[in-house]
């Protein structure tokens, strides 16, 4: 009997991947690698608590908050290589592949940055170096003992929700208080109501940095990096998060109820609960990378809605006048 015969192809005559499709796919390991979804909500929470602080759309402020942690982000990829590698971080062969190049990048533009950024405007440049400082002592083994911040436990998510405080609420602040250091707010808010705000929004910042852990748990305890998810187990990870999101709301209720935050803010405990019902439907399957960048994206949203808000002027605004 004959067989039909079957012709193996010459590998030289396939179609190779078109120039667009590279660049796509090239852009897309950019967008994983720099964690935009991190970029975003950095820069809409500055923008938000800058208008909330001051009545104006702080601009400049924010451009530069989405470029320190774009830089952050992208050199915080270079040194998490063995963690991501364990917990299917799909960034990290290409991130493997150009280390050095994103190592350089970054490292340049931070410097550059830095020294632009006070010719731009001096008043940014210290909370600029103690991020970028906190930065390096989270990413490399720079504290005794040749540990990083990362790799302790408590301070690991301190220093991330520090990060969060300095450039969210340390850049608008740093742009105004030089002018007049106790007439800078609006008529409604006070210096004290600007520290039961930065509370409510750390105590909610390691919330989701904990949700993050729980999700990286395996590739964080072998590389010795102590979570709470590595040290008191998940359960124990999701017992710290319920707590820390309840308090948040607890501490916006309470100082609300006593006169010291206005209705524009107190309406921001709507986050913590959105995020409290959406991570728990993802814990009941196990957290992944995608329920993680999609919480984030839902904060991101939920601060748009905000500022939509502002700018309509619709009711609920309270004393602030809108500048833009």
């Amino acid at each position: 009997m004959d067989y039909p015969s079957h012709r193996v192809a010459d590998p030289s005559s396939a179609p190779a991947p078109s120039q667009t499709a590279n660049l796509i796919s090239i852009c897309c390991s950019l967008v994983n690698i720099s964690r935009l979804h991190i970029v975003a909500i950095a820069a809409m929470a500055c923008l938000t608590f800058g208008w909330l602080f001051t009545g104006r759309y702080l601009w400049m402020a924010v451009t530069f908050v989405a470029l320190d942690w774009f830089v952050i982000n992208l050199l915080n990829q270079t040194v998490d290589l063995k963690e991501d590698a364990i917990n299917n971080i799909c960034r990290v062969t290409f991130t493997l592949r150009h280390r050095r190049i994103f190592l350089g990048v970054g490292l340049v533009t931070a410097l550059v940055s830095l020294v632009a950024g006070y010719w731009i405007n001096p008043m940014l440049t210290w909370p600029r170096i103690g991020f970028h400082l906190l930065g390096a002592m989270y990413n490399w083994p720079l504290l005794p003992g040749k540990r990083r911040l990362k790799q302790l436990y408590f301070w690991k998510n301190t220093a991330s929700a520090l990060g969060f405080l300095i450039t969210v609420f340390g850049y608008p602040l740093a742009l105004i208080w030089p002018f007049d250091p106790f007439n800078t707010l609006p008529g409604d808010i006070t210096w004290g109501a600007v520290g039961w705000v930065a509370l409510f929004f750390f105590l909610f910042e390691v919330s989701y940095e904990v949700i993050y852990d729980i999700r990286d748990v395996n590739g964080d305890a072998a590389a010795g990096i102590q979570t709470y998810a590595v040290v008191h187990g998940v359960r124990g990870a999701v017992r710290i998060i319920d707590s820390l999101i309840f308090l948040s709301i607890a501490i916006l209720v309470i100082s609300f109820l006593s006169g010291m935050l206005p209705w524009r803010i107190v309406i921001m405990a709507a986050a913590p609960l959105i995020q409290f019902a959406f991570y728990k439907r993802a814990l009941r399957r196990g957290i992944s990378a995608k329920d993680c960048i999609a919480i984030t994206w839902i904060g991101v949203v939920l601060l748009v809605i905000y500022n939509l808000w502002v700018v309509a002027e619709l009711p609920g605004l309270g004393a602030v006048n809108v500048g833009l």
